[in-house]
């Protein structure tokens, strides 16, 4: 029987040490408030997040695979039951509680999408350039998608679009196609802030479909054209189209001191207590912003304030580092595996997590506006880091089965 490799350490290390990031900056940020239940409740989630990736880790591979539309299904059921009997929090309908355990099932949706989708896009029947095929994969896409949207949670939405987009790209779909679909969307979102924008991302757009094909086609100015006249309709009824936080939570992003004591005060506040860490940090506990609770969701959405404020520049560059490290050991064993459904699996998990450390840190630095999303295996939430450590364990369990898989020898 042949030997399967050991562990990936370049897997273990990271995730362990953001982990620790976590953990220690929700101590930090609910130590103000004398209530310190939040750390050890997270620290549970985070043992029990080791069984679940020490459970996927070592199951067989192809029971993975066989099963995931059963995944999906369940991911689906969850995602329908939560808009039944979830319980409705900030506006939104997006938590289960089941006895003393409460979660969110869109944390569940994403991973089983991904392989749903995955799995879909590796068989051997499917021919993405088919369009029976190519709307089978855009409809185990777009139901977690739409049901989302209907809790609603345009956050965790939006965060399914890259990782759609770049399994499909993964799989074959032509980018030039991908790119025609996903423009107009991009203008019809630039719809939400100004003209001024509008209009830039307009420009942006056409330029990149003309360098793609040198010169502007008819269908392109007849698509593109289709979609700034929508993203001019929804600059003209936004107000209708959004809930009045939603909208004016664009605004403050154009323009913090709109409103300076409401919609604006998290992001001036964000960027007040990561300035103020400087280079080495105030230190652990000595944070005035963390500690003096001048942040709100300072254990979830805005945590990494409270690294950059207390650990400053060089804490919050061994963070980025972690980061960067987990997701170029997963791209390594994208180039490494030759399996179309480990491919793809990594790819899509690949996208999820860099579109969250990105949204995540670029809206605390006032470069994206606030969408509510966490920062992995950081931020405060048992849904969340349970998920992403599910993904590791998969991630692992790929690179002890790797010769079995089709292991290329590229990049070893």
């Amino acid at each position: 029987m042949e030997k399967k490799s050991s562990h990936d350490p370049w897997l273990l290390v990271p995730m362990a040490g953001l982990l620790v990031f976590g953990l220690i900056a929700i101590y930090s940020a609910t130590n103000g408030t004398g209530d310190t239940s939040l750390f050890y409740r997270q620290l549970a989630w985070a043992l029990f997040g080791i069984i679940a990736m020490l459970f996927v880790n070592y199951n067989d591979v192809r029971f993975i695979r066989d099963n995931t539309y059963i995944f999906y299904a369940i991911g689906i059921l969850l995602l329908v039951a939560v808009l039944i009997y979830g319980k409705k929090i900030a506006g939104q309908t997006s938590w289960m509680k089941i006895g003393f355990i409460s979660f969110q099932p869109s944390e569940i949706a994403k991973m089983a999408t991904i392989l749903a989708l995955a799995r879909f896009l590796s068989d051997d029947d499917t021919n993405i350039r088919s369009i029976r095929h190519l709307l089978i994969a855009f409809g185990i896409s777009f139901v977690p998608i739409v049901l989302i949207m209907l809790q609603p949670d345009m956050g965790t939405m939006l965060t399914f679009l890259p990782l759609i987009a770049t399994m499909l790209i993964m799989a074959g779909f032509d980018i030039y196609i991908l790119m025609l679909i996903v423009f107009p969307v991009i203008l019809i979102v630039s719809g939400f802030f100004n003209i001024y924008f509008i209009f830039t991302i307009a420009a942006v757009l056409m330029t990149i479909l003309f360098v793609k094909h040198k010169k502007l086609r008819f269908h392109q100015l007849l698509i593109m054209g289709s979609g700034l006249a929508a993203s001019l309709l929804t600059n003209r009824f936004s107000s209708e189209i959004l809930k009045p936080h939603q909208l004016k939570r664009i605004q403050t992003f154009i323009d913090p001191m709109t409103d300076p004591r409401g919609a604006g005060y998290n992001a001036l506040q964000a960027k007040i207590a990561i300035s103020s860490g400087g280079f080495w940090g105030k230190g652990f506990l000595a944070g005035t912003q963390t500690q003096l609770r001048f942040i709100p969701a300072q254990w979830t959405d805005f945590i990494f304030c409270v690294i950059a404020e207390e650990l400053g520049f060089v804490g919050a560059s061994i963070l980025i580092a972690l980061y960067l490290t987990l997701i170029l050991r997963l791209i390594w064993a994208i180039f490494s595996i030759n399996n179309k459904f480990v491919e793809l699996t990594l790819g899509g998990f690949v996208s999820l997590l860099f579109v969250h450390v990105f949204v995540n840190v670029g809206m605390t630095l006032g470069i994206i506006p606030v969408i509510g999303v966490p920062l992995p295996f950081v931020s405060y939430g048992g849904s969340s880091l349970v998920g992403n450590m599910i993904m590791v364990g998969l991630a692992m369990n790929f690179y002890r089965n790797k010769r079995s898989l089709g292991y290329s020898g590229r990049l070893e």
